[in-house]
């Protein structure tokens, strides 16, 4: 329920749980089940096995779109976290 009224998830270096809520969060957006909003993955050391998986297995065997890549983005600068989230919001508020 808690994914429904986010808008955006930053998401940590963590452990399963954390792989838990990033992965209940995403094919909800992936599907539109809810709204689109950022997925940001701080600390790209940490993240960087897992991007590079989800490229080689997911995306390249067609499990997923070559386009949902662009579902999560990952960083160690927090403004630029920032700037991610900000950006999107703008968007969805449109001209």
């Amino acid at each position: 329920m808690f994914v429904r009224y986010a808008s955006a998830f930053v998401v940590l270096p963590g452990g399963f749980g954390t792989l838990d809520e990033l992965f209940e969060a995403l094919p909800l957006v992936q599907t539109r089940k809810i709204h689109e909003f950022p997925v940001v993955l701080i600390g790209t050391g940490h993240w960087a096995g897992l991007m590079a998986w989800i490229r080689e297995r997911l995306q390249d065997q067609g499990f997923i779109a070559p386009d949902d890549i662009r579902l999560l983005r990952s960083t160690d600068d927090i403004d630029e976290a920032v700037e991610l989230i900000q950006q999107c919001h703008l968007r969805q508020l449109g001209p």
